[in-house]
């Protein structure tokens, strides 16, 4: 099963369900970072990636979490990752990308944390 991939909006939050797997060898990681370019491209700042029903994912595709990460944060954005189990959470693992990037097993959670915390008084 290749890579499938659907996007949606909950709020000023952009989340991307990913389905099957990213690995350089089937041409998905390309479709991935394809659609992560887009939506950066069309000024999406707030990113929960889905990985529930992601089956594998290899170094091609941590990679193109990892530059989408950084190209978010350094544009203000974020990126979150929703439920990451299986062999997707032990290459996460691996790659310690857990002890950066936020991962949450409730939808709603996640998408509360996109929440901007402003101190700035209000007029």
């Amino acid at each position: 099963m290749g890579l499938h991939i659907s996007i949606r909006e909950s709020g000023d939050v952009t989340v991307m369900d990913l389905q099957g797997r990213s690995t350089i060898s089937g041409g998905e990681s390309e479709l991935l970072s394809g659609h992560l370019q887009g939506l950066l491209a069309k000024g999406a700042r707030k990113l929960l990636l889905n990985v529930r029903d992601l089956s594998q994912v290899d170094s091609s595709g941590v990679s193109i979490i990892i530059e989408t990460y950084v190209s978010l944060k350094r544009h203000g954005g974020d990126l979150k990752l929703l439920c990451p189990g299986g062999r997707v959470l032990q290459v996460l693992n691996v790659f310690h990308l857990l002890d950066i990037i936020p991962s949450f097993d409730d939808e709603a959670q996640a998408l509360a944390s996109f929440a901007t915390r402003s101190y700035s008084a209000s007029s």
